[in-house]
């Protein structure tokens, strides 16, 4: 009898320290419109200055709440929104380039995760467009990276424009913040620039990109460590 008492007391004593299993982080969810780097279509318009504009993604694993973040380019004003389903609208301004992410987010942990970044432009008057601010490839802002034998790294972005008219890209790039050492001025067709670095130090750079209207976009700071 008392060894049955023991077998079974060690057995609550087991479940009780078992450790629960910690909860599935949320995935990043994948956005479907408005389409990267388009003009969007509006489902309504509310004023003479805005129109309501869907936007939609698929579903994310582990998730229970998405919060969409809308960004206008030019004042970088940030509109959000809260929904647990893959759709939301919201009102912006005519005639402006917008940013949007979408959050994944899940009641049984703190951790989140963010979709990609995709610009569009919401319709008005306009006739010519400004270029979406460029993507930038390489290097990833906050990342360390290596040098090659030539004390050379390659900086790399990707340009687009609905008119498709880039004429240029600026390339800022110092050892300061903000950069602006305007290093090279290079053709639309050139994405790619090399550039001298030491070891141990963060280096900042951004690129502004220049259409034949003579519209131009600005990625922001952007900044790397050497190893």
């Amino acid at each position: 009898m008392k060894r049955i008492s023991l077998i079974f007391m060690t057995c609550i004593v087991f479940l009780g320290c078992k450790k629960k299993d910690s909860p599935n982080s949320p995935e990043k969810a994948l956005l479907t419109a408005p389409a990267k780097n388009s003009e969007c279509t509006p489902v309504q318009t509310t004023t003479g200055t805005s129109n309501v504009v869907r936007f939609s993604w698929q579903v994310a694993d582990y998730t229970d709440l998405y919060e969409l973040r809308v960004t206008n380019l030019n004042t970088g004003t940030v509109q959000t929104k809260s929904t647990s389903s893959t759709v939301e609208t919201l009102s912006l301004e005519k005639g402006i380039a917008f940013s949007w992410v979408v959050v994944s987010k899940n009641s049984q942990t703190t951790t989140t995760a963010t979709s990609d970044s995709w610009f569009f432009y919401n319709p008005g008057s306009q006739t010519t467009y400004t270029p979406f601010p460029a993507e930038i490839v390489a290097p990833k802002s906050g990342s360390t990276i290596i040098k090659d034998i030539n004390n050379e790294v390659t900086l790399d972005w990707e340009g687009t424009d609905i008119d498709g008219d880039i004429e240029s890209y600026e390339i800022y790039f110092s050892t300061e913040n903000p950069p602006e050492t305007l290093i090279a001025t290079l053709n639309a067709n050139t994405t790619e620039q090399k550039v001298s670095v030491a070891s141990n130090t963060v280096y900042y750079w951004r690129v502004i990109t220049k259409d034949a209207a003579g519209n131009s976009s600005d990625t922001g700071t952007f900044d790397f460590r050497c190893h």
